[in-house]
C-alpha cells in the first residue's frame, strides 16, 4: 500500500470537525476563553546614556517606534480569528541596567518615558522598571529600588519588579528588608487611590525573563532584540467542563479532562503567538500555560477547585485540588505548544478572582493557607491586600517565607502585598478592571523584629539530599 505523501498528512492533522468549532465557539461567548495578553519584549540595551533626559528621550523613541503596530495588529488578529485579546503589553530590558549608565539619583524620568510611551502605542501596561538584585545590590539597582514609590506614585502604566532570590544564589535579605520599606512607602504615596501603586510591584524569587504577564514581565538579556510572548487564560472553561462531570467521577477523569481541555486552550494561544509575530516581522517566543482568573463571575481558579469538589477555596483538600490542576494543565499545555515560558501554572490573586474574595471573606482562605498553595503552583502571594498598619518587618518576614519555598523547591515565586493606609480587617481596596478589588485580610502579627533585620545572605540551599 503506498505511504500518504507529507502534505497529505499535514491536510489531514489540519481537519477541524464541526463538533469541534461549536465546542470553541462556546468556550469563547460562554466560558470566558480568551488569550490574555499579547506582549511585545524590547530590548533598551541601545538606549543607555550618562545623561538621564537624553536616556528618557531614546528610551520613548525605541518604544513608540518598535511597537507603534502591536494594538493594531492584535486587534485585526482579535477580528480575523474570533478571539478576544484582552491586554496588549510592553515588557523591556530591566531598567536598573541602563540606570547603571548615569550617575543620577532619581531614575523617575525613565519611568515617566515609559508611561508616555505606553500611552502613545495604546498598551495597557508596560514592564521593566525592575532590577535583579539576588547576590547583590549595584548603584543602579539601589538608586532605582529607591525611584520605585515616586515612579509608580507618577505613572498610570508602568509595572515595577525586584528579584531577591535565587535557587543558585540564595536569598539577599537586606533587599527583602529593604523592599519591604519599599511596599509600604508605594502604598503611602498612592494612599489617596487605594493604594494602587502596590498593585503594579512584585518582589520575585526565581524570576524568568520570558514573563508575558504583568506586573513581573521583564525583557530578559537572553532573549531576542524583539519577540512575542503570549499569555493565555480560560479558567472558565476548566470551570464549566468540571461542573458538567458526575460527581462519581474519580480524580483520574478529573485531571484527563483539564489535560484535554489545556490542549485546546494552548492550540488558542499558540496560534495567535504565530500570528502576532509573523505580522509584526519579529521573533515568537513564548506562549505561557497559566490559568489568569478575572474578576467576571464564573472565570475563578478558585470556582475550579470548588467543582472538584472541595466545600470553599481554602478548605482541606485545596492543595491538593491546586497541584493536581497545575499539573493537569502544564501535562495537556505542553501537547499543545512546544514553546513552553513564562510562569506556567495557576495564578491565585485574590483580588482578581471572585472565587477567592468569597473564601477569603467567609474566613475559608488565609494568607497561611495562601502560602501553602504557592508551593504548587504560580506564581505567589498575588493581589493580597494587608491592614495598613503591617510592619515592614512583618512583611519582610512574610517575602522571606515566600522566597524561601521558591529558593528551596526551585520554581518561581512572588508577593504582591498591598497595605491598605488608613483600613483594617473586612474593609476593602477598589481598583477596577482586571485588577479587581481586595477585601483585606488578617495577618500574623507575631514576625518579630529582630529576624528581618538580621539581613546578610540566605545561603543557597544544597541540591541534593532532597526530602
Amino acid at each position: 500500500m503506498p505511504r500518504p505523501c507529507r502534505h497529505a498528512l499535514q491536510r489531514r492533522s489540519l481537519v477541524i470537525s464541526p463538533e469541534e468549532i461549536v465546542e470553541t465557539l462556546t468556550m469563547i461567548t460562554q466560558q470566558n476563553l480568551d488569550v490574555r495578553t499579547v506582549t511585545l519584549g524590547l530590548s533598551l540595551s541601545s538606549c543607555a546614556d550618562n545623561d538621564i533626559d537624553v536616556m528618557a528621550r531614546k528610551v520613548y523613541d525605541r518604544v513608540t517606534s518598535a511597537a507603534e503596530r502591536l494594538v493594531p495588529v492584535a486587534e485585526q488578529i482579535e477580528r480575523e480569528f474570533g478571539i478576544p485579546i484582552v491586554n496588549k503589553r510592553i515588557s523591556v530590558t530591566p531598567i536598573a541596567k541602563l540606570a547603571s549608565a548615569t550617575t543620577a539619583e532619581d531614575i523617575s524620568p525613565l519611568a515617566l518615558a515609559l508611561d508616555r510611551a505606553a500611552h502613545e502605542v495604546g498598551v495597557d501596561f508596560i514592564g521593566g522598571f525592575s532590577a535583579l538584585v539576588q547576590k547583590g545590590t549595584g548603584d543602579g539597582d539601589r538608586r532605582l529600588i529607591a525611584s520605585i514609590p515616586s515612579a509608580l506614585a507618577a505613572t498610570e502604566r508602568v509595572c515595577a519588579s525586584v528579584n531577591v532570590a535565587t535557587t543558585r544564589a540564595g536569598i539577599n535579605m537586606d533587599a527583602v528588608l529593604q523592599m519591604a520599606h519599599i511596599v509600604r512607602a508605594t502604598a503611602e504615596a498612592t494612599s489617596d487611590r487605594d493604594c494602587i501603586g502596590c498593585a503594579k510591584l512584585v518582589v520575585f524569587a526565581n524570576m524568568v525573563e520570558d514573563n508575558p504577564f504583568m506586573a513581573g514581565a521583564v525583557h530578559g538579556t537572553g532573549e531576542p532584540d524583539e519577540v512575542v510572548n503570549v499569555g493565555i487564560s480560560g479558567p472558565g472553561v476548566v470551570r464549566a467542563i468540571l461542573a458538567s462531570m458526575s460527581e462519581e467521577a474519580d480524580l483520574t477523569a478529573i485531571a484527563e479532562a483539564i489535560k484535554a481541555t489545556s490542549f485546546k486552550i494552548t492550540r488558542v494561544g499558540e496560534l495567535v503567538a504565530r500570528e502576532a509575530a509573523k505580522r509584526l516581522g519579529v521573533a515568537m517566543g513564548i506562549v505561557d500555560l497559566s490559568l489568569a482568573p478575572t474578576p467576571a463571575e464564573g472565570d475563578s481558579v478558585a470556582e475550579i477547585i470548588e467543582a472538584m469538589g472541595v466545600g470553599r477555596c481554602g478548605g482541606p483538600g485545596t492543595t491538593a485540588a491546586l497541584a493536581l490542576l497545575n499539573d493537569a494543565v502544564k501535562k495537556g499545555g505542553a501537547m499543545g505548544t512546544s514553546s513552553i515560558g513564562g510562569l506556567s501554572g495557576a495564578f491565585i490573586p485574590v483580588s482578581e478572582d471572585q472565587g477567592m474574595i468569597r473564601a477569603a471573606e467567609s474566613g475559608a482562605l488565609s494568607i497561611e493557607k495562601l502560602e501553602a498553595m504557592t508551593a504548587v503552583c504560580s506564581v505567589g502571594l498575588d493581589m493580597i491586600a494587608i491592614p495598613g498598619d503591617t510592619t515592614a518587618e512583618t512583611i519582610a518576614g512574610i517575602i522571606a517565607d515566600e522566597c524561601a519555598i521558591g529558593v528551596i523547591n526551585s520554581k518561581t515565586t512572588a508577593v504582591r502585598l498591598i497595605p491598605a493606609i488608613g483600613k483594617g480587617v473586612g474593609e476593602r481596596l477598589k481598583f477596577g478592571g482586571l485588577l479587581g478589588e481586595a477585601p483585606v485580610m488578617a495577618v500574623n502579627e507575631w514576625a518579630g523584629t529582630v529576624f528581618a533585620r538580621r539581613g546578610g545572605r540566605f545561603p543557597a540551599p544544597l541540591q541534593s539530599l532532597r526530602n
